[in-house]
């Protein structure tokens, strides 16, 4: 399982996604994730989910960014949103490296479930950040 749940201030973020899908109707379930696809909080679903749709959403925030590559400005991307038959897909930035996926039952209003993604990743942004990894065993790297 590739879960990251590290025992600091991001697993701690647990409550504001379950707020998150209580103060919007028909909302499931919340997952934060860094933008490689590792699983940093989450609520609404087990864990395996969680790492199911943490790889679902990088991958589609990744097409966001080549979308915006070759196709618009090379802007950040803010949200992708899949639109299924009885389920909607929000994945949004939630600060650098970071995304936030959102699922939800078809009778959610979508604009208040984008509202408040946006409400909650512009209240906690810096506490969001994931750091850029660094890759193992690169020569010239300090202690190599």
């Amino acid at each position: 399982m590739a879960t990251d749940m590290p025992s600091g201030q991001v697993s701690d973020l647990d409550w504001l996604l379950s707020g998150l899908v209580q103060r919007v109707p028909y909302t499931r379930s919340a997952v934060l994730l860094s933008a490689d696809g590792l699983v940093k909080s989450l609520h609404g679903m087990d864990a395996d989910g969680a790492d199911h749709m943490a790889a679902l959403a990088a991958g589609l925030y990744s097409l966001g960014r080549s979308a915006g590559a070759r196709f618009g400005d090379n802007g950040e991307v803010r949200q992708v949103v899949v639109e299924l038959d009885s389920t909607l897909l929000f994945v949004a930035t939630a600060g650098s490296g970071t995304c936030l996926a959102v699922l939800a039952g078809r009778n959610a209003d979508a604009a208040v479930l984008g509202y408040e993604m946006t409400m909650l990743v512009k209240s906690v942004r810096p506490y969001l950040m994931t750091p850029t990894r660094q890759a193992a065993g690169v020569p010239g790297a300090a202690g190599l």
